[in-house]
């Protein structure tokens, strides 16, 4: 009786990654041309808006590459910040609620500036979040580290936790909640002054904004950390085997502690960035970045200039949709989640036919 085992792939070859990649994406923009259709959409006009994000003849063309950049920044950090946990095998799947946490102790400083210097306000707003966020994975690694609990049931549910949080807040009229516009008669979220909003670099009409800068500075940082320092090297061991880095006389304790609160803070740091480029809190302030993060990571297989690139790539996904589907009246912005997830689904697909196949293990034979 023969048997079929799904086993990992022993060779490695860049050419049928990429061949499984653009057979997946192929597919996925088929499916997504056969549903445009069915609205009376030209699939040809639609991807030719959506992955020119929106450039061609538009006279603000500034504006929509402002905007990919606005996506860009925190899926990047956030993509990067889990890439350093997963590369030690510490599932951090709570991205979504350390950038809730972050952003809130972002929107705390900025509701409380009382007029401080605009440089000084958003230092003491990043750094606020950062460290709000970067606690909060302290927190689950030291669980982990004392009694072993599950990092990844720990840090999800802290996902809802923050989500709910959030929205009580946007949601709860009272005098003490100053996050709210006291100006308006239901709750709604009020708007930062202006030394609380992320400045930048006029270049003519476009604006480079700092924390594009900053992101290009983390990503470096980040590249020469895993590469070049002891510390990094020490990530990557864990991540191979534990026992063997225990072995090496490693303090494997410690050196999740330290990794984790890292990852955590550089998702609180993205947090503020996002926040004071945003100039006020929602409850969508996240736009999905802690969930996407760990598509970008695991496509990246954890490379830092390939979670760059992927984090590129996917952002022109989103903002391009987004883009597009205010061309046609008959697509809303369901249609562009929608086709992002049958992208991403069909690129994951793509990766996992790529990294393994299916062999065929001959039973013993009956007399």
């Amino acid at each position: 009786m023969s048997e079929y085992h799904l086993v990992r792939r022993g060779d490695f070859s860049y050419k049928r990654v990429i061949i499984c990649y653009a057979i997946g994406i192929l597919v996925s923009l088929g499916i997504g041309a056969l549903l445009l259709i069915g609205l009376g959409i030209n699939p040809i006009e639609y991807y030719g808006r959506m992955l020119s994000i929106g450039l061609i003849g538009n006279r603000y063309a500034y504006k929509c590459i402002e905007g990919l950049l606005k996506v860009f920044v925190p899926l990047l950090i956030t993509s990067l910040a889990l890439g350093l946990a997963f590369k030690m095998r510490f599932w951090n799947i709570g991205g979504e609620g350390e950038f809730l946490i972050g952003s809130i102790c972002a929107a705390i400083v900025a509701f409380n500036s009382n007029g401080m210097p605009k440089i000084l306000t958003i230092i003491l707003m990043c750094l606020a979040a950062a460290l709000s966020a970067g606690i909060v994975g302290l927190a689950v690694a030291a669980l982990k580290v004392k009694f072993n609990t599950n990092e990844t049931l720990m840090t999800l549910m802290f996902n809802y936790i923050m989500l709910y949080l959030i929205r009580y807040l946007g949601n709860t009229k009272a005098g003490w909640n100053f996050f709210l516009n006291p100006e308006s008669e239901r709750p709604i979220f009020g708007q930062f002054e202006e030394n609380c909003k992320m400045g930048g670099i006029k270049i003519g009409c476009f604006t480079l904004l700092y924390s594009v800068i900053a992101a290009v500075m983390i990503t470096i940082i980040i590249y020469i950390y895993l590469k070049y320092t002891k510390q990094g090297y020490e990530i990557s061991v864990v991540g191979d085997s534990s026992a063997t880095a225990r072995y090496a006389g490693m303090r494997v304790g410690r050196i999740i502690l330290r990794t984790m609160f890292i990852s955590a803070a550089l998702i609180g740091l993205a947090a503020g960035l996002a926040t004071s480029t945003a100039g006020t809190i929602s409850e969508s302030i996240t736009n999905n970045v802690g969930w996407t993060g760990v598509i970008v990571a695991w496509l990246a297989k954890l490379s830092v200039p390939g979670i760059f690139i992927t984090s590129l790539l996917i952002s022109v996904l989103q903002y391009g949709c987004q883009a597009a589907a205010t061309q046609y009246p008959s697509i809303d912005s369901n249609f562009a989640d929608l086709l992002q997830g049958i992208i991403l689904f069909s690129v994951l697909a793509a990766d996992f036919a790529a990294t393994f196949k299916i062999v065929k293990k001959e039973g013993p034979k009956n007399d």
